[in-house]
């Protein structure tokens, strides 16, 4: 599975993937909005695996990828879809990035790349993600992809004994094809 954007490879993930996802998941900005208080070899080679035992299930329904900067040659983070209901043709995604690599549009660029798959590919009907309300960075990337805004779950969240509110965003497919 592999998708290509101007500036990135998504690909499948495999197991030697683990060192780098470390790497960046180790990072205690990254580990702010996450239930991890800390990541070890073992949690990201289990992590990696439930991503490759996710590519033989048939038929496949979930695709995290990683994101590959094609330049580099450097993973940098993960992106996906999660079909949640075949029949209402209704998805999920979500993403991560190393750090390193914030604030130089590479999470809404693997994000409309999924949006994509998901409506061309998949077939959906409605795509849909949530974010922390404090996660600003990711309210934006939500937004430059045109998800609307259609909820707002208070105190959603307990991440490290605090409560955290959350966003709700989604686009139809016909807002997708009207871009």
């Amino acid at each position: 599975m592999i998708l290509e954007t101007h500036r990135l490879l998504m690909r499948d993930f495999v197991e030697t993937d683990w060192q780098t996802v470390l790497a960046y998941q180790s990072d205690p900005l990254y580990l702010r909005y996450n239930y991890w208080t800390q990541r070890t070899q073992n949690d990201v080679c289990e992590f990696i695996q439930m991503f490759i035992d996710q590519q033989k299930e048939q038929p496949r329904t979930k695709f995290q990828l990683a994101i590959i900067l094609k330049k580099e040659n450097q993973l940098i983070g993960n992106c996906g879809i999660r079909v949640n209901d075949p029949e209402m043709r209704e998805a999920n995604i979500g993403y991560e990035l190393n750090t390193q690599y914030w604030g130089q549009g590479y999470a809404t660029e693997a994000a409309e790349a999924i949006l994509k798959f998901g409506f061309e590919e998949l077939g959906m009907h409605r795509i849909w993600s949530w974010c922390v309300s404090e996660n600003i960075a990711s309210v934006k990337v939500l937004e430059k992809i045109r998800m609307r805004r259609e909820g707002h779950l208070r105190e959603k969240e307990l991440i490290k004994g605090r409560w955290y509110d959350n966003f709700l965003y989604a686009i139809l497919d016909r807002e997708w094809k009207a871009k």
